[in-house]
């Protein structure tokens, strides 16, 4: 048996099979716009935005854990996500809470892709930058999987959804729409 953990797309668009689907959190991290897509959401020329994981004491970073049982559906599974998640130099195995004040975990050992913050092994690595600049980044860049607003835009709806208000995604969400009112207002 497996599990995955997802904190970014894998939350609204899995593409793999799996037995069960739990919404949690995974606790010591925060989600951070700090991963360049090249691949999926930007371009070379114009990298997109995507949430990495960056280790923040007392934190904790809400998602969904997949369970897959079938020997076959994991083997599937990790080969997909090998590709789908390459630009991700790293993977941890955590645990996954369901509950709060819970002090024992729902499930140890969730697999979880990260980005980390090493240059030489994570050449997309964007890092931190102020709202407004990833702002603008994000409404610029666009790749074969989509604007990159529209991840943005439907990792808040995902997360809004189970209750979620991560402040990090909503204020960039917010900056976004901010920004391109202004541009709308000012074309017309």
């Amino acid at each position: 048996m497996m599990w995955v953990f997802g904190y970014g797309s894998l939350i609204w668009k899995t593409g793999f099979n799996y037995d069960e689907r739990l919404v949690g959190f995974i606790k010591g991290y925060r989600r951070v716009f700090y991963q360049g897509s090249t691949d999926h959401r930007g371009t070379l020329e114009y990298p997109g935005r995507t949430v990495t994981l960056e280790p923040a004491e007392g934190e904790v970073c809400w998602g969904v854990a997949y369970r897959i049982s079938n020997k076959e559906d994991q083997e599937v599974a990790l080969t997909y996500l090998e590709v789908r998640e390459k630009q991700y130099d790293k993977k941890a195995y955590l645990d996954f809470f369901t509950e709060p004040n819970a002090t024992t975990p729902a499930v140890s050992d969730v697999m979880v892709y990260i980005a980390s913050p090493d240059k030489k092994h994570n050449v997309n690595y964007l890092g931190p930058a102020s709202i407004e600049e990833i702002a603008k980044q994000i409404i610029q860049a666009e790749g074969p999987s989509g604007p990159n607003r529209d991840y943005l835009f439907q990792l808040e709806e995902a997360l809004l959804q189970f209750g979620c208000k991560d402040a990090h995604v909503m204020d960039l969400a917010s900056e976004v729409r901010r920004i391109l009112s202004e541009r709308e207002l000012t074309s017309t």
